[in-house]
């Protein structure tokens, strides 16, 4: 029958080595079953859901479930990925953030929008990204550090200058799907900043003008550095992030509550109180193996708990810390998530 012969051919397309078929168009999530036929681009259940809000620019079939007429096959071997990647990103400014399958849907959603929509990164556009400059200003929605509620103020952000400023007059995690964390080192501390917009697009870019001022920085303070160097160093999201308990130096303290962030590229475990603290609490040096550091998922020797929950034990040459993590789900993943900080150069 043509449809099993079709659906054979579309799928031998989708796996097909060197097409980039293989992973989303949009996010680069392993083995899409879903697939755009205006644009010719193979994309994930979650991409295509954002797909299916812009009827007009893109049409969403599924690979195993929907038929496909044999027209649409030879469009499918016509484009692709690969051909969609070198037109609709022919000019990706280097600070702009590509989202992965692992980030928020307002991130994949306006770089979508921006791609096929609005077609912001086209050979064919003559205006500058409004994001390319590091300057911007405008109104966000910040969380204090003290009434704990989300307040309007005018926001500055300038590249040259080098800073980012509020003002009081005009004015997932967080709360909000267009929230964006902000982490920074003020005076020796880790300080947090919590805001968000009601439009999606503003807050990406705003978080892509915030790029664009760090990357303007880089290059100044780093000129002979590669820029493939430079681009991971731009802005990073935490590796890990979520609820364990920890104890003292002593061992004897009492378990509390924290939320921990770990940061791979810093090779620090930060931990907060809560996960909206605006300052942090402390924060655990991650070093390498044969440095002495390891992680363990057991209790160290004479340390012994109430609770019989899972256990992690980071080995330090200093000291020994000891967290106590909600199943052994979260237990493996934080181990992985530390031990992958402890085998990297």
């Amino acid at each position: 029958m043509d449809y099993d012969r079709n659906k054979a051919l579309l799928l031998e397309l989708q796996r097909a080595a060197g097409t980039g078929n293989d992973r989303c168009a949009d996010c680069g999530e392993p083995g899409p079953e879903w697939a755009s036929c205006k644009l010719g681009i193979f994309i994930c259940l979650t991409c295509s859901g954002i797909h299916r809000n812009l009827p007009e620019i893109s049409r969403v079939k599924s690979l195993r479930l929907d038929f496909w007429e044999s027209s649409l096959i030879e469009f499918m071997r016509n484009h692709g990925n690969l051909w969609a990647k070198a037109k609709y990103e022919a000019k990706v400014p280097p600070y702009y953030y590509i989202p992965k399958s692992r980030d928020c849907m307002v991130l994949r959603e306006q770089w979508i929008r921006a791609k096929y929509e609005r077609g912001e990164f086209l050979d064919t556009r003559v205006c500058q990204d409004p994001c390319s400059a590091g300057s911007r200003e405008g109104c966000l929605w910040k969380l204090g550090k003290v009434r704990r509620q989300f307040q309007k103020r005018q926001f500055v952000l300038s590249a040259r200058e080098g800073v980012m400023k509020y003002y009081s007059k005009e004015v997932e995690k967080i709360g909000h799907s267009h929230g964006l964390q902000i982490t920074y080192i003020t005076d020796g501390q880790i300080r947090n900043l919590f805001v968000y917009h009601e439009s999606g697009k503003e807050i990406v870019d705003w978080f892509n003008a915030i790029r664009a001022a760090r990357y303007h920085y880089l290059r100044i303070t780093f000129p002979n550095v590669p820029e493939p160097e430079l681009i991971p160093r731009i802005t990073r999201s935490f590796v890990k992030e979520g609820y364990m308990e920890k104890t003292g130096p002593k061992q004897k303290e009492a378990f509390k509550v924290r939320w921990f962030c770990l940061d791979s590229q810093e090779r620090k475990l930060i931990y907060f109180k809560n996960p909206l603290d605006a300052f942090a609490q402390g924060q655990v040096y991650i070093g390498r193996r044969d440095e002495g550091y390891e992680v363990r998922g057991d209790l160290p020797q004479k340390v012994c708990v109430k609770k019989k929950k899972p256990v992690i034990t980071l080995v330090t040459p200093v000291r020994e810390f000891v967290f106590i993590c909600e199943n052994d789900r979260k237990q493996k993943e934080w181990m992985d998530a530390l031990n992958g900080v402890i085998t990297q150069l």
